[in-house]
């Protein structure tokens, strides 16, 4: 595993980072050598935030958790990613048929509880319509929704418009892997 560990708006102290690298390679164990995990760890006011991504070959994986403890952050974290990993089994198995990025036998199998499927129960159809960012915003407020999703006037593309937990807002352009 290669980890990375960045530090937003505090100093990585030795501590913290022994901490994040132990807790971090009990994931290790499912995965092989090569998988890239990077790990932000974030102070905001009174709230220590810890996300991590794991990049799996066409697949990412992402767990967040805040507290106001750090220590506590990354424990929750991790179990987080554990249970991602535990509930996605079958369906990360179906999906990489040549094991050689997880260590199925590794992963322990999940009670029937918890096994319990989502389903999509509404679907719905709308036309794109061509407009500018500050008009998609306007939109999305206007509909009290916290994202909106639009065609961009002037790059004739799709994109997303969300609202971030801080208040501000996040765009997300797609783009197509070819």
């Amino acid at each position: 595993m290669k980890l990375k560990l960045i530090g937003k708006n505090l100093d990585l102290t030795q501590s913290l980072k022994e901490q994040s690298e132990k807790k971090l390679e009990k994931l290790d164990r499912y995965f092989d050598e090569e998988v890239e995990v990077r790990a932000v760890l974030s102070v905001e006011k009174d709230n220590r935030t810890v996300e991590v991504t794991v990049f799996l070959p066409g697949t990412i994986l992402r767990a967040e958790d805040t507290s106001d403890d750090m220590y506590a952050s990354i424990d929750a974290t991790i179990d987080i990613l554990e249970r991602q990993i535990r509930k996605y089994k079958t369906r990360l198995k179906n999906r990489y048929q040549d094991p050689k990025t997880i260590r199925f036998e590794n992963i322990e199998s999940l009670s029937e509880e918890e096994t319990e499927e989502s389903k999509i129960v509404k679907r719905k159809t709308f036309t794109l319509k061509p407009m500018m960012e500050e008009e998609a915003e306007m939109q999305m407020d206007l509909l009290n929704h916290n994202f909106f999703i639009y065609l961009n006037a002037e790059t004739e593309e799709i994109d997303l418009l969300y609202r971030r937990n801080d208040g501000n807002l996040g765009l997300i352009e797609v783009e197509v892997e070819r």
